[in-house]
């Protein structure tokens, strides 16, 4: 059966984060520190999830400014810790201190600039850094599509290497599996065209990806490419240009080539098929919520909830580590 299904009908659309949302009921609220949310939209995200029961806040940044907000647009944050920070530069500092003080398992981006929360993140002294590359997934749900997809990396890495694919790839299995999206998801290595060529440098990459998934290089996933997008997400498409694989057709996780295409193909899904698209930062010591201005509310709960679930199974599979 073909996995693009139209679907016009109101209920169902959006459904899917609506049971990844429901599912946060399952685990304790996250400790979340979130820096600088300093506008509606970002100290609302925060609120809203709060009040789901997803995150606990602790909010960072100017307190006035943070008061004054919440006061203009009615929001009640009383309940809530706020740590003062002159600007957003030293509330992107505090934050990544307060992680590394125990005082939070996620981070969340207000309404500072990315490039400034993610300099006190990677910073070789004080950052968050782990053995693992850093990278971005947008998780969206598309109503026209049966399954949950994820994007990455659309917004961290701009030219990524090889090892660096490795990393991205291996980061979203993680995800995938860990916040009960299921098991061994299926892998698309996206290039523009499905056959190996010396012309197209993504299509020797995707083949040499494969080949370190059968070496045990990449594990959790089911992993096949190069494939262009029509026959990745398409069952007749990949039918029709005689591709027989377990992920053609039916991918969960799209892995793109670089970052110029990947940030296209969401905002692509975003603005023509009215996906919603939740965005988390892996790599680091602890998940980040990685939000933008345009980011619907249901969008920014949903970044919230993925990041609470994974952070609640790294928190339960610590202790296994450990032993």
């Amino acid at each position: 059966m073909n996995s693009v299904v139209a679907d016009n009908s109101e209920t169902r659309s959006h459904s899917k984060y609506d049971r990844l949302i429901a599912a946060t009921k399952a685990v304790q609220p996250v400790s979340t520190i979130v820096v600088h949310p300093c506008d509606e939209t970002s100290l609302r995200g925060a609120v809203d999830s709060a009040a789901a029961g997803i995150i606990k806040p602790v909010l960072v940044g100017p307190e006035t400014k943070i008061s004054k907000t919440a006061s203009q647009h009615g929001l009640d944050i009383s309940g809530f810790e706020i740590v003062d920070a002159p600007h957003s530069e030293a509330a992107a500092a505090k934050g990544v201190e307060l992680i590394h003080a125990a005082k939070g398992e996620m981070l969340m981006k207000g309404s500072l600039h990315t490039d400034e929360l993610m300099r006190s993140v990677t910073a070789k002294a004080t950052g968050l850094r782990t053995d693992r590359r850093i990278s971005h997934v947008f998780v969206m749900d598309v109503p026209a599509y049966a399954e949950t997809v994820f994007v990455t990396d659309a917004a961290i890495n701009i030219f990524p290497d090889l090892d660096d694919k490795r990393d991205i790839i291996q980061n979203a299995i993680d995800l995938f599996t860990q916040a009960g999206f299921g098991t061994s998801p299926r892998v698309a290595i996206l290039s523009a065209v499905e056959t190996v060529t010396s012309k197209i440098p993504s299509t020797i990459e995707a083949a040499a990806l494969c080949k370190m998934a059968d070496r045990g290089q990449i594990t959790g996933g089911l992993l096949d490419g190069p494939l262009a997008f029509d026959n990745a997400i398409d069952v007749e498409a990949a039918k029709i240009k005689g591709i027989k694989s377990e992920v053609a057709g039916r991918a969960q996780i799209l892995v793109v080539p670089d970052l110029e295409a990947g940030n296209m193909l969401a905002k692509n899904l975003a603005y023509f098929a009215k996906a919603d698209g939740a965005g988390i930062v892996l790599g680091a010591r602890v998940p980040i919520v990685l939000t933008s201005r345009a980011d619907s509310p249901r969008a920014r709960m949903a970044s919230c909830a993925v990041a609470a679930l994974y952070a609640d199974a790294r928190r339960r599979l610590a202790p296994i580590a450990a032993a």
